[in-house]
């Protein structure tokens, strides 16, 4: 269950609330009980598993131009 950030207008209280999607836009109260809060934009972070694709060299690309010919 996907997890939003929230911060409270009237006390500064930083939380989270776990929620279904369909839900991501009802306002949530605060744990002090206030109302005034607002969703925070937070940022996700996505990473793959597994092997990577190995970076290519810089230059000597190979080729003729890629300096191994003598050209």
């Amino acid at each position: 269950m996907p997890r939003y950030d929230y911060r409270c207008r009237a006390c500064g209280d930083t939380f989270e609330v776990s929620r279904p999607m369909r839900e991501a836009a009802e306002p949530a109260a605060c744990p002090q009980g206030h109302d005034d809060t607002v969703k925070l934009l937070s940022t996700v972070a996505v990473t793959g598993r597994g092997g990577a694709t190995p970076a290519r060299p810089a230059g000597g690309g190979g080729g003729c131009c890629g300096g191994g010919c003598g050209c």
